[in-house]
């Protein structure tokens, strides 16, 4: 990894007073909604972002939701934590993704798209591992933030861009001009933040999960179908989806049940 990388990692503000509060009531068995609700009550952006959230036609809640308690108790615990980490790593990170092409608005939406892609699929497998993927879905692409940014510092935005634009393969683009990829930057960053070994691994191995330790190798390969059927450049187009479902194949993934998460994601999006 490039030391200009491994320095912008190094520098990295801590997380927030906020979000280390979130985590805290999380990992307590005998935290309750409540207390998660406390837990975000003084943090403005991250209440807003939350009811922006509920409000999508994504989630589909019956009514508008307009009270943080009310949103906490809807999401639950583990999609709350996933909503505020989120929006603090962005805010933290200062986005500029003009060398992928995309606004920091449609970062967030296509992160969004493969967390609620993630969760929509796996909720019918097994729900535990559905809530361990979502945030790792929802993160998983904060490492071309910095890769954006290093393109930029190099002035090679419009040839990446360009690449980028056109690639079935973003990691290749990226391996190409700044040697590294999103898995591997973002892997960094939340081992810089202390996240759990396990939440590090399987983001870093999603780039190539047949090599992942066997133990977590079923996440690897889900966040990596998952970032398949919905690149940055052309989430949901049809050549990604079919090539997301020949690797959930491959893979032994009954596919049904994931072009039956697409078609409901598709059907969401369809009715905004």
């Amino acid at each position: 990894m490039k030391s200009s990388i491994i320095d912008s990692i190094k520098s990295l503000p801590p997380l927030s007073k906020t979000i280390l509060d979130v985590n805290k009531v999380y990992a307590d068995p005998d935290s309750s909604v409540n207390d998660m609700a406390m837990a975000i009550e003084h943090d403005p952006m991250i209440i807003a972002n939350l009811l922006k959230a509920a409000n999508s036609a994504l989630y589909g809640f019956a009514k508008e939701i307009n009270n943080p308690k009310q949103a906490v108790m809807l999401f639950g615990m583990s999609m709350t934590r996933s909503i505020a980490l989120t929006n603090a790593v962005r805010k933290l990170l200062n986005v500029d993704l003009q060398p992928y092409g995309i606004t920091p608005e449609r970062f967030a939406e296509v992160s969004e798209l493969q967390a609620n892609l993630i969760m929509q699929w796996y909720k019918k497998i097994d729900k535990s591992q559905a809530d361990k993927l979502y945030l790792a879905a929802f993160l998983q692409e904060t490492g071309k933030i910095l890769i954006a940014s290093e393109v930029i510092e190099d002035d090679e935005t419009t040839s990446f861009s360009s690449e980028v634009e056109l690639s079935n393969n973003i990691s290749q683009v990226e391996k190409m001009y700044v040697g590294v990829t999103t898995a591997e930057v973002t892997a960094k960053v939340f081992e810089h933040w202390s996240f759990d070994d396990e939440f590090v691994a399987m983001i870093l191995h999603s780039e190539n999960p047949s090599n992942a330790p066997k133990e977590i190798q079923e996440y690897a390969f889900a966040l990596n179908i998952v970032r398949t059927i919905m690149p940055i450049n052309n989430p949901l187009s049809e050549v990604a989806i079919n090539f997301g479902l020949k690797k959930a194949k491959d893979a032994g993934y009954d596919t049904e049940i994931l072009s039956e998460a697409i078609e409901d994601i598709r059907h969401k999006l369809e009715s905004k």
